[in-house]
């Protein structure tokens, strides 16, 4: 029999702190062999990380392995010698992070530092490693792969940076590849085309995995099996697609409730939250770890004993003592289902919208030609009351400084935008009045950066309230306060707590509570579930819901999850390189006729259900800069469908938006009967 390339059994990792051991795995065991991929998924905090940094024996000063083996293509790693592990490590072994910037010197030119690993590792001389690196670049399907060597890191786009950091792990054809959430911080498109990337890599250098991902659509895509983690343990462990489709855990089961799947509906199918939280290291529950958060859970049974991993069927395990006894795949305590809703007159109304900035030649010291970025480009579209409008799109495309006119932090180059019957395009926000600051408020993507970490949070909401002149007086407020913490359902005693004492989750709540303080007519959601676990993402999006419903308030909701849109929003805007390339109902944008750019972002986006079948559709090359973007057409340069249209009209001529359907309307030279030709990139399987 092969011998497996990475065998972990009973794998125990511990921290050592001023409070004393902290123990972050306990008895962890997964195998991966010659050729395989393993995904390992899990919420933050349940130690997938930490089981790649001890593969890799890079745990720090406080890491400590206490128990267990972790044997690397036969060799045992956690007593191998650290001049053995720095020969192994870039060789064999190689880890890929989320940031990628975080593995490449910016004060080295690209070239350099793929030179080093042949050259450290493998024993080349400069030309032949320079050839090597020319290969590989050409490899990860960079462009001009001579001009790529020559540049520093700062001038690459992010997924640029991350095939550079991908080519770089691959220099020495290692056995052995972790990826530690390497396309989160990528668009969807930049995503599609990394995982494209990666399982043709995959076979054609035979090179093993192991992907560390939050996302299931992912691991779907790339992996061939799957180990879902919690609180430190494996607690399912299987194919990828028997796992999926036949879950046999309680927290796989809740998982899969918590995401945006196509069937998912905001009003007759909600999300599911998980209840309760992560436990810590040091507080874990007796017996079974999830039993706190868990329906099936029965007390005196699963707190009663530590849980084995137990047999579902072949090579299929599962850790839960309950694993014949739950009515598998039926519904059970289903979210409650909303009302419909009814959606009001438009409230937002943006015409002609555009926004130029000048930019000199060398932007540091001045001089030299100046030069337009067209970062908004004649934008024509409204948000009417009670609305969900998803504004979708690449980085780059304009959302943020269409965002950043409706906040009053930039003014407007061209067009009108009215708020009910004001027009504020104009109008920098210190120079608006109180009541359309309260009227325009924003939902942050980090709530992190956002709350003030020296001030307690009910004096933060206070100060809000404050600010916008409501409440008669301070007990007014502070009773307002207490409503708000009510209203995102926050104990009232976390009116006394600092933002250090909140979970990611809980500080993204405060925010949605300030940005309502002022009763706004208008809320802008700047990716605000995008930094979050599944499972809290799935709370804060129903409590959005939820809160933008009993207020009747607009919302703009900027995102580049395409899943999250379908489920959460009444319209979509999708928009690329400053212009709108198609909008309409969100049953409309997802179903064809599509923009072909609508298409490909499409196809982009990883679902978890192995019963859906979807087109394959990766985008070739980067969005071209505003500096200088595309003549006609602005998305000519990437389309697959503009060799059908005749006379050099997508290169020469820029399309009009045209209806294909009442309230559906594409930006696109296409003919009707292209149109008619597409055919759905999303489809079941059954």
């Amino acid at each position: 029999m092969e011998t497996p390339v990475l065998l972990i059994e009973n794998l125990s990792i511990s921290f050592f702190a001023g409070i004393g051991e902290i123990p972050a795995v306990t008895n962890f065991s997964c195998r991966i062999m010659p050729g395989e991929a393993l995904g390992l998924v899990g919420e933050s905090g349940c130690g997938k990380s930490t089981v790649a940094l001890a593969i890799m024996r890079y745990l720090g000063r406080g890491g400590r392995i206490t128990g267990g083996t972790i044997r690397f293509d036969g060799r045992e790693l956690t007593t191998m010698s650290e001049p053995d592990l720095r020969r192994l490590r870039g060789s064999e072994l190689a880890m890929i992070y989320q940031e990628p910037m975080a593995s490449l010197n910016p004060a080295m030119t690209v070239g350099k530092q793929l030179m080093e690993v042949p050259m450290t590792h493998g024993g080349l001389g400069a030309d032949a490693a320079r050839t090597r690196a020319l290969e590989v670049i050409a490899a990860v399907k960079l462009p001009d792969p001579a001009r790529v060597l020559q540049s520093y890191p700062h001038q690459l786009s992010g997924g640029q940076q991350q095939r550079v950091v991908i080519a770089m792990a691959l220099m020495s054809r290692p056995k052995l590849l972790i990826l530690d959430e390497p396309t989160t911080a990528l668009d969807v498109t930049v995503e599609a085309g990394i995982v494209a990337l990666i399982k043709e890599l995959r076979e054609t250098s035979g090179t093993s995995l192991l992907f560390i991902s939050h996302n299931l659509g992912l691991v779907l895509e790339t992996c061939d099996q799957v180990c879902v983690m919690y609180s430190g343990e494996a607690v399912e462990t299987g194919a990828v697609a028997t796992v999926f489709s036949r879950t046999r855990h309680p927290y796989t089961e809740a998982l899969f409730r918590a995401i945006p799947l196509p069937g998912a509906d905001k009003t007759e199918r909600p999300l599911k939250a998980i209840p309760g939280h992560l436990p810590l290291p040091y507080e874990r529950p007796p017996g079974c770890n999830f039993g706190p958060r868990c329906g099936y859970f029965i007390a005196g049974r699963c707190d009663g004993q530590p849980v084995p991993m137990l047999d579902a069927e072949p090579a299929h395990a599962s850790r839960c003592l309950r694993l014949g006894e739950i009515p598998w795949g039926e519904e059970h305590a289903k979210a409650e289902q909303r009302e419909p809703f009814a959606i009001g007159d438009p409230v937002l109304k943006v015409v002609s919208l555009r926004k130029y900035y000048a930019s000199a030649a060398n932007a540091i010291f001045g001089g030299g030609e100046t030069r337009t970025v067209k970062a908004n480009e004649s934008l024509n579209f409204n948000a009417r009351e009670a609305e969900i409008l998803a504004i979708v799109g690449e980085s780059g495309c304009g959302k943020s400084t269409l965002a950043k006119i409706l906040v009053g932090l930039e003014t407007a180059s061209g067009g009108t935008v009215t708020l009910g019957n004001q027009p504020i395009e104009s109008t920098l926000v210190q120079a608006r009045p109180r009541e359309t600051v309260a009227a325009i408020q924003m939902v942050f993507q980090n709530p992190f950066d956002t709350l003030n970490p020296s001030m307690t949070i009910g004096r933060q909401i206070i100060r809000a309230l404050e600010k916008f002149d409501i409440g008669a007086n301070d007990r007014d407020r502070r009773n307002r306060m207490l409503e708000l913490l009510d209203l995102v359902r926050l104990p009232r005693a976390f009116e006394k707590r600092r933002p250090h004492q909140l979970s990611g989750g809980q500080k993204q709540r405060i925010g949605i509570a300030r940005a309502f303080a002022g009763r706004p007519k208008l809320v802008i959601a700047d990716e605000p579930v995008s930094a979050l676990d599944v499972s809290v993402q799935a709370a804060v999006t129903e409590l959005l819901m939820d809160v933008q419903r009993e207020a009747r308030t607009t919302m703009l909701f900027i995102s580049h999850d395409l899943s999250v849109v379908r489920y959460l929003a009444d319209r979509v805007v999708v928009m690329y390189l400053g212009h709108i390339v198609e909008q309409g109902s969100t049953q409309d944008v997802f179903a064809p006729p599509y923009h072909p750019y609508t298409e490909a972002l499409l196809s982009a986006v990883p679902i978890a259900d192995p019963k859906i079948e979807k087109r394959q559709i990766v985008l070739s090359g980067e969005i071209p800069s505003a500096l200088s973007p595309p003549s006609g057409c602005p998305f000519h340069t990437r389309c697959r469908w503009k060799q059908r249209v005749p006379d050099n009209r997508c290169e020469n001529e820029l399309p009009a938006a045209a209806e294909v359907k009442q309230g559906h309307a594409i930006r696109c030279h296409l003919a009707a009967v292209d149109f008619a030709e597409m055919e759905p990139v999303i489809s079941s399987g059954d």
